[in-house]
């Protein structure tokens, strides 16, 4: 394809141009107007095109991660009341600074957790306990949920017969 300007040379830049319209009545018509054109006149038209810059230099780099290091020092945190621990300490130093901080940090600690552990609850088995214990335990637990969830729906019958097995798991 010849380019469009000086009908001379083979196009190797193709631009397309959107353009929107709105009507009196608000609909809007968008109507395409392509440009083919060679190097010599893109460069002409002041179209920018061409290889792009080379990579950065490594100075430029390291300029830009200050920039990012310093914006990172201005922006304020979340600071603990009482000890002064903020997030970018306990995130340097690993160890928080007092009992409140569980609470303020507490997004970002179950963040952690989840990450280290691949879970955000215990999912182990309990130290001491072996595996018949274990499963008594998670049984009465399921038995207590069971037993919240019966009496909420006003079923007392089937909450007694809860109360009377968990009775009996626990040895009362």
């Amino acid at each position: 394809m010849l380019c469009q300007n000086c009908q001379q040379n083979e196009a190797t830049l193709h631009i397309t141009d959107i353009e929107h319209q709105v009507a009196a009545d608000g609909a809007t018509k968008s109507s395409f107007v392509e440009q083919h054109l060679c190097d010599a006149c893109a460069k002409g038209l002041g179209v920018p095109h061409g290889p792009k810059k080379a990579a950065k230099s490594v100075q430029e780099i390291f300029k830009l991660l200050q920039m990012s290091a310093q914006k990172v020092r201005r922006e304020p945190g979340v600071t603990c009341p009482d000890c002064g621990m903020t997030l970018a300490e306990f995130r340097q130093r690993g160890r928080l600074g007092c009992p409140k901080d569980y609470d303020l940090f507490g997004a970002h600690l179950a963040e952690l957790v989840e990450r280290v552990h691949g879970a955000n609850h215990h999912v182990g088995r309990k130290p001491g306990v072996d595996e018949t214990q274990l499963a008594r335990l998670r049984r009465v637990n399921e038995l207590q949920l069971a037993l919240e969830s019966a009496i909420r729906a006003e079923a007392y019958e089937n909450a007694a017969r809860i109360r009377d097995e968990l009775k009996t798991l626990r040895g009362d």
